[in-house]
């Protein structure tokens, strides 16, 4: 499955399917890998972005459902503007746990996802669930102005001209960032003086924010393995002192609170 609106990142122009991948007008090709996704950075470089330690992480711990809250609340606001067939882009979409979750809710739109991680778009293609998944970078994607009619954006760099353009006359952006208390309950383990997050919102550029909705719940983290898997999905990983991470390997069961903001932004038509 592709996605209307695709580019080539060499030339701009179209790109159709092949049997083997894309290409376009001007015979640039892209391949499709074994597990579906076709790497669109220009040039085919590596992309760099999240380890695959980091992607495995993300992985094991959003099965568990602790976020289903988000989700739910994300697809919520999805339902309040998709019309059926209506395109939606998830904006750096990691290991592809939350475009898996909505296209199951929405199977009448038509979803893809990209980030600028390899191993994140490995693991989001394999889930196999019906969405496209392709390599690029969130300042320069390789689709055409206009071409999603709505799209999601979670914990992710935010570049408002290029999700601007990216997006339909009258198109939606969900953007969600950390709320205040964000997992607090494992910042309190690893830091001696841990701060609330500021909540700053990003500049929406051309975009309008319509509507902050927030999604709060608290969550018990239960097994060593999964307390390790939320801080190794986490910047905390590596902005993290020896003793305080010597301190959560010791806990069989966290309790911290979840705590997100929903920025629904519209593009005026």
């Amino acid at each position: 499955m592709t996605v209307r609106g695709l580019i080539c990142p060499v030339c701009g122009e179209a790109l159709s399917e092949t049997e083997t991948g894309l290409v376009c007008p001007r015979r640039h090709g892209f391949d499709r890998a074994r597990q579906g996704y076709v790497n669109l950075l220009r040039g085919g470089r590596p992309g760099g972005g999240d380890s695959r330690e980091m992607a495995r992480a993300r992985r094991a711990f959003l099965e568990k459902g602790y976020y289903a809250p988000l989700v739910e609340a994300v697809g919520d606001q999805l339902a309040l503007c998709l019309s059926p067939g209506a395109t939606v882009l998830d904006v750096c979409c990691g290991e592809g746990w939350y475009t898996a979750e909505l296209s199951r809710r929405f199977p009448e739109a038509s979803f893809c996802g990209f980030d600028l991680s390899k191993e994140m778009v490995r693991l989001a293609a394999a889930r196999r669930c019906g969405a496209f998944f392709f390599t690029a970078n969130v300042s320069a994607v390789p689709m055409a102005s206009g071409s999603a009619d709505a799209a999601v954006h979670l914990f992710a760099p935010f570049h408002g001209a290029e999700l601007s353009r990216l997006l339909a006359p009258g198109g939606t952006l969900i953007s969600v960032l950390p709320g205040r208390d964000h997992l607090m309950g494992l910042k309190q383990v690893l830091y001696d003086r841990p701060v609330p997050n500021d909540e700053a919102e990003p500049d929406p550029g051309a975009l309008t924010v319509v509507r902050r909705v927030r999604v709060r719940t608290d969550a018990v983290i239960r097994g060593r393995e999964d307390v390790g898997a939320l801080l190794a999905m986490t910047p905390y990983a590596w902005r993290t002192p020896r003793a305080g991470k010597e301190r959560l390997a010791l806990r069989d069961e966290l309790s911290t609170p979840l705590d997100f903001v929903l920025l629904v932004m519209k593009k005026e038509n």
